[in-house]
């Protein structure tokens, strides 16, 4: 079945949603605080000048697997609907960085750092990086608070947005749950496979793919039958797309993926891939990882000693694993098409990618 244009550019009509309404939005920061809107502005760049539009296209297919019509009177609303998943990942990303003490985000200064930075420009009073830090939480707010205000200002009928509600619901809970155990974790020093696993699941494979496919399925009323099938599936390839992220945060090329090569080794975080590596005798694991002034060379030995000890093969196979099953997974699915196929394309793109 041939696609619609609407599918087939899908990423810059959820772009044109957002522009519209993160303008709208700004024009009503600058009427009740005039300085506000520089905030504003930061959250606006960070949202349209990057990303790649995973949730929203997923969302959209879950939409269309349940029967969504791109030249009915809901794909406007649908499309605006699905943009608000761009805010949250936003909120997510912010908070995130803030966390992880991260410098850098799709090639830029995170936002903590930049607002730091403009701190110091400005010669204010007090500590530059307490002001970013402020500054960051303040902007990961707003783009939660507005993600909401944005999907109820869709235009959805009210059935469709009471469907809709408990996906939603249940999409940040989980997000923030699954932070809140990767925080703990870390400080707690686990760095079982089992404990990545259940981050991964919570954090990642929810928001990313599970929940938006969820809620696509919602608004257009589909059967449990249907969105229990997406949530396996989504579950799957959610959790392969995050083991995807952490082969590419050790070995990913910066230039293509905008953050510094290494950044999770020096960030701490206990990914699958370094579970693995401590449980194989990659020994070296224990002495670098949390280390900030972590240099190139370590992280070459690093790299070395998870291909050594068969860690990354390990991963590579778990993904393969969980593409496999999730489309044997779609396929006794009762999707409709174009959906089907879409889904399955989607599940290799997600997992083979490079950025």
């Amino acid at each position: 079945m041939p696609l619609h244009p609407l599918d087939l550019e899908l990423p810059k009509h959820v772009e044109h949603a957002l522009t519209d309404y993160l303008s709208e939005r700004r024009a009503d920061a600058e009427r009740m605080e005039p300085t506000f809107a520089g905030a504003v502005d930061a959250l606006s760049e960070f949202v349209l000048t990057g990303g790649k539009r995973i949730r929203p296209t997923f969302a959209w297919w879950g939409w269309r697997a349940a029967g969504g019509d791109p030249e009915g009177p809901l794909a406007a609303p649908v499309l605006t609907a699905i943009g608000s998943l761009e805010l949250i990942q936003a909120c997510a990303l912010v908070h995130d960085d803030l966390m992880d003490a991260s410098a850098v985000r799709r090639g830029r200064p995170t936002v903590h750092v930049a607002f730091a930075e403009r701190h110091r420009e400005h010669g204010w009073l007090g500590p530059a990086e307490r002001f970013g830090l402020a500054a960051s939480v303040l902007i990961g707010d707003v783009a939660l608070a507005w993600a909401d205000d944005m999907l109820l200002a869709a235009g959805l009928p009210t059935d469709a947005l009471r469907r809709l509600s408990v996906p939603w619901r249940d999409m940040r809970t989980e997000m923030l749950a699954g932070q809140y155990l990767d925080v703990l974790t870390q400080a707690r020093g686990d760095a079982s496979a089992d404990a990545a696993v259940r981050i991964d699941r919570l954090k990642t494979a929810a928001y990313t793919v599970a929940r938006p496919l969820h809620m696509g399925a919602a608004i257009a009323g589909g059967s449990p039958e249907l969105v229990d099938g997406l949530r396996a599936f989504g579950g799957e390839i959610g959790l392969a797309f995050q083991l995807r992220d952490d082969l590419l945060g050790v070995f990913g090329d910066p230039a293509v993926t905008g953050k510094p090569a290494g950044d999770d080794l020096r960030e701490g975080k206990r990914t699958l891939l370094v579970a693995l590596g401590m449980e194989r005798g990659a020994d070296v694991l224990h002495d670098v990882l949390g280390r900030p002034d972590l240099d190139d060379a370590a992280v070459d030995e690093v790299r070395a000693a998870l291909r050594e000890v068969g860690a990354v093969d390990a991963v590579e196979e778990r993904i393969s694993a969980l593409t496999a099953s999730a489309l044997d997974l779609l396929s006794t699915t009762p999707v409709a098409e174009p959906a089907g196929e879409r889904l399955a394309e989607l599940a290799v793109s997600a997992t083979k990618r490079t950025r």
